[in-house]
């Protein structure tokens, strides 16, 4: 525990090295709820953003930090319009990629159990691409991620290669997705709260009175069964909360619509 306290410390003492140097708005809410608990640790996170980036971008793949050979020429982590696009489009002297990254948020955990309760809440807030890696040296990182992104080339050497009518189109599905990401947040944090009060409950029922027949190892299993009863109680909200639609059927409906 000592350890894991020192290694907390250290990390949130660094300076932000982030490009925008600090947290982003829609995501501090869930950072310091977080960093509040003495069991996590943030490590990086952002809330979402849409990305018209010039340079090889197809490189970096899993790298949201932009390369020395790309340049952003327009971000934004709200909603954005045809006109944002096309005013940062005209700067473009290079391959240009459109982009919509939904929320990501890296929370290195204590314990294993920890992280299962931190990937449980995320999966069922509409993270469901979140996953949990163990270092060598035991070190526990949760990664809480979502699938509904979005990549599409729009220039190439700095000439447009699709109509102004596709990009509006393109921008009306990455304001789609922004907006059921900001849904997402919220829920995920609503459900986070819920989930790491009824652990702390759980975690510190009070001795119950029993007799010198009833052995450390069942009371331990029942305080073990009303943490999980717990747990699977509060996370039925957010199974009656979270949208049925997955990606596939996002994309069906916006297709639908064009075909009309």
């Amino acid at each position: 525990m000592a350890a894991f306290a020192q290694r907390k410390a250290r990390r949130l003492a660094r300076p932000d090295g982030s490009r925008k140097g600090g947290l982003d708005e829609r995501a501090a809410p869930v950072v310091r709820l977080l960093n509040g608990r003495a069991r996590f640790c943030t490590t990086s996170s952002c809330s979402g953003r849409l990305v018209l980036a010039q340079g090889r971008v197809a490189d970096t793949e899993s790298s949201r930090a932009p390369r020395k050979d790309c340049t952003w020429l327009m971000v934004t982590h709200e909603p954005c319009s045809g006109g944002d696009v096309m005013t940062a489009l005209e700067k473009a002297t290079g391959d240009v990629v459109f982009k919509f990254e939904p929320f990501v948020l890296h929370v290195l955990c204590q314990e294993l159990q920890d992280a299962q309760l931190l990937h449980s809440v995320a999966v069922k807030s509409g993270f469901r691409n979140s996953g949990i890696t163990v270092g060598r040296g035991g070190k526990i990182m949760m990664a809480v991620r979502s699938t509904h992104c979005l990549e599409v080339p729009l220039s190439q050497k700095g000439k447009l290669m699709v109509s102004k009518e596709y990009i509006e189109f393109l921008i009306h599905v990455a304001n789609r997705k922004m907006e059921e990401n900001i849904r997402r947040i919220d829920r995920f944090y609503k459900c986070l709260e819920l989930a790491l009060e009824t652990a702390v409950g759980a975690n510190t029922l009070p001795p119950e009175e029993t007799g010198k027949d009833r052995s450390m190892y069942v009371r331990r299993r029942k305080r073990k069964s009303l943490q999980q009863q717990g747990m699977h109680t509060s996370l039925e909200g957010c199974n009656k909360e979270l949208e049925p639609e997955d990606d596939t059927e996002s994309s069906l409906d916006i297709f639908a619509e064009m075909m009309i």
